[in-house]
């Protein structure tokens, strides 16, 4: 498996877009309000992909993940860490966070940071094992209960 940037050669923006969706298709129905991958359009990927630090894990030439990373003040958040559902439990999602830790630490960044919604405990449990704790709960705007949860992993010096 390669992992590669995201730049300006990147042209499969649809296949993106679509492991995305695939990736996160399971939420739909699930979690309330429903993913913001599902506004995802191409150009407000490729947008994304200028804006953040984009990554895609190839196998040959077909597209199994992908992650975004985003430095803020202290930490580095991952978003849209989306894995093939054809490629689940293959240690995709695992080698994507150790290159997202990899870059933290170049950036000098000690902690990532990540959200996952309060509807989705099987993430939780994957995230708690990779090193990642709960630090928050929090709401999107205009609902007056929990809707996810923030998880940080502080890394090793």
């Amino acid at each position: 498996m390669k992992i590669a940037r995201i730049d300006e050669s990147f042209s499969r923006w649809n296949e993106l877009l679509q492991l995305i969706l695939s990736s996160f298709a399971y939420m739909n129905g699930r979690i309330n309000p429903p993913s913001s991958a599902v506004s995802l359009t191409l150009q407000s990927l490729a947008e994304k992909a200028t804006t953040e630090i984009g990554y895609v894990a190839l196998e040959d030439e077909d597209l199994l993940g992908c992650m975004f990373l985003r430095p803020e003040p202290e930490c580095l958040y991952l978003g849209k860490l989306a894995v093939a559902p054809k490629a689940q439990g293959k240690s995709v999602g695992r080698k994507l966070l150790q290159l997202a830790e990899a870059i933290a630490r170049e950036r000098s960044l000690p902690t990532l940071r990540l959200d996952t919604r309060i509807e989705l405990t099987d993430n939780h449990t994957v995230f708690a094992a990779w090193g990642f704790v709960k630090t928050a709960e929090k709401s999107h705007p205009g609902f007056d209960r929990v809707t996810y949860i923030e998880m940080r992993k502080v890394l090793a010096t």
